[in-house]
């Protein structure tokens, strides 16, 4: 779940930037967005490159799934009565709160998916006017609404699962803790704010 989860991690930073292109203006934002299709030419022939990132990070989703589903049962097995005195009361809260951010991610992920990839749920939908349809979606209140709310569960999603990860794979220490957990906070805000501003400046009327 740690490896997973640091996989969507570094795929997030990176996508997060590119959208922050949107911000150099269409000419600059829809070209990214055809270079990201050209990748790998010649070897890899029209959209490979995608298609095959895609069936990666399903990939990588699904296992990131099935690893928090085989914990959270471990878990239980573990520890079939709760606690008494609320000795368990901070990592209960934290575990509901990546639980419950989890699902609301998994479901974003579909609706994200086709808003920007198919583009099924998208008012303007043109394949290759990327720009145009990053506009057309965020133009919408209830749009950016959804995805402020998705973004928020990400950060929160992010701050305490860089920690959890970092004490699995053994990174901290207690000398590395205020900076792990400094880390962990950084990142998620960096990343929250980074997907948030385009929605908002959109739908500000910044970008149009």
């Amino acid at each position: 779940m740690a490896v997973t989860g640091a996989l969507m991690l570094l795929f997030l930073i990176v996508h997060m930037l590119g959208n922050l292109k949107i911000f150099f203006g269409r000419t600059d934002f829809d070209h990214y967005a055809h270079w990201l299709r050209t990748i790998g030419h010649p070897v890899l022939h029209g959209a490979w490159y995608l298609w095959i990132q895609r069936f990666v990070l399903v990939v990588v989703v699904v296992l990131h799934v099935v690893s928090a589903y085989q914990l959270s049962r471990r878990d239980l097995k573990a520890r079939p009565t709760k606690y008494s005195h609320h000795q368990r009361a901070k990592a209960g809260y934290a575990t509901h709160v990546m639980r419950y951010g989890g699902i609301t991610l998994a479901l974003f992920i579909v609706y994200h998916i086709l808003d920007f990839t198919s583009l099924t749920l998208n008012r303007h939908g043109v394949e290759g006017a990327a720009y145009d349809n990053v506009v057309s979606s965020f133009s919408v209140w209830w749009v950016t609404l959804i995805y402020i709310l998705a973004m928020i569960s990400l950060g929160l999603h992010i701050q305490h699962g860089f920690w959890s990860a970092a004490q699995t794979l053994g990174v901290n220490r207690p000398s590395r803790d205020r900076a792990l957990k400094a880390t962990a906070t950084g990142l998620a805000v960096l990343l929250t704010a980074g997907f948030l501003v385009v929605p908002i400046a959109v739908l500000a009327g910044l970008v149009d």
